[in-house]
């Protein structure tokens, strides 16, 4: 099985939408057999990533970052796409974690980079801004080559 991972922006700006939903698109391409995709389900990318692996038939892995996760989500609509998003997860993997805090974002994206074969990154290249941003995900995903 192979395992693709994502970490990424919750703001995408509209007009980089395209952009990101043809890269993420074009990322699963020729992608043949059974595939795992590893996602917290954040808004963003988390979610538009989630979408795509599972139109493509992939087992949707989800990585919780904390035991109050749910509150992160700041009106009822974002909660309840998670939500639905989730629901369609064949595993869900629960960090113990009691707050999302920055260290709980991290362990979520470590997790996720040390899970999978490929990671996507929909990032504009710029430094975190807190731990566990998507800039830290990738500079720890790139450690591991």
């Amino acid at each position: 099985m192979k395992r693709i991972g994502v970490t990424g922006h919750r703001s995408i700006p509209q007009e980089a939408h395209a952009h990101v939903l043809a890269g993420l698109r074009a990322a699963f391409h020729g992608l043949e057999g059974s595939l795992e995709a590893f996602s917290s389900l954040a808004v963003g990318a988390d979610q538009i990533f989630a979408d795509i692996a599972l139109a493509r038939g992939a087992e949707l892995t989800v990585v919780i970052p904390s035991s109050d996760y749910e509150d992160s989500f700041a009106d009822a609509g974002e909660l309840a796409r998670y939500r639905a998003l989730k629901d369609r997860a064949v595993r869900e993997v629960r960090l113990d974690y009691p707050h999302s805090t920055d260290e709980a974002y991290y362990a979520a994206g470590a997790y996720i980079a040390d899970h999978c074969d490929r990671l996507l990154a929909v990032w504009d290249g710029r430094p975190a801004r807190g731990l566990g941003g998507t800039g830290d995900i990738v500079t720890y995903a790139r450690s591991l080559g």
